[in-house]
């Protein structure tokens, strides 16, 4: 038999992101992030391989990557204007889990691997909305710099960024924005 989770549903339909920037004190206490993280740590993970770990910055940490990543900016050739942009995300953040993709040897392939760190992005995200937290998931170039997350985040040769998801309090509520049109991106396939 059927059993419709209504309140579940109506989060899910009006579920929406806080942008970085708007985050701000407090941050989930330590209870609180571990509901987070165990609800993002329920994905969905086929060969129970847990392709994916986490990384918390708070505090000093979120100050030192943010000054490392406005350094290296400069020395990757990086414009002022994404040095900037990738600090500030680290240096007005509350709270940032860095949600690092571990790929494991075996039969599971790679691409599947990485799905599941992908929804364990979107798990946390909608994790920290859901216990009235906003949260936004954020990459950019940063993340995909092996030297910079090698260095400053500790990352070994088989491990990547999948998200950097910022934590805090709403400061701002955002409008909606536009959502996709089912009817043009939906084929119903019956034959």
């Amino acid at each position: 038999m059927l059993q419709r989770n209504q309140a579940a549903l109506d989060f899910l339909l009006s579920r929406r992101s806080r942008p970085a920037k708007t985050l701000v004190a407090p941050a989930p206490d330590a209870e609180t992030l571990t509901t987070i993280l165990t609800a993002a740590a329920r994905t969905p993970d086929h060969g129970k391989l847990e392709p994916w770990r986490f990384i918390v910055l708070t505090g000093d940490a979120l100050q030192r990557v943010g000054r490392a990543l406005r350094d290296h900016a400069e020395t990757v050739g990086r414009t002022p204007e994404e040095a900037n942009k990738g600090a500030s995300a680290f240096e007005n953040s509350q709270m940032c889990v860095v949600v690092v993709e571990v790929q494991k040897p075996g039969k599971i392939p790679a691409i599947e691997q990485t799905y599941s760190a992908g929804a364990v992005c979107l798990s946390l995200v909608n994790a920290a909305l859901a216990t009235g937290f906003g949260a936004n998931w954020l990459s950019g170039w940063a993340s995909h710099d092996r030297t910079f997350v090698q260095t400053h985040l500790g990352l070994n040769d088989t491990e990547t960024v999948a998200g950097f998801i910022h934590l805090g309090s709403e400061g701002k509520v955002p409008s909606d924005r536009p959502r996709p049109d089912l009817s043009q991106i939906v084929s119903m396939v019956d034959k």
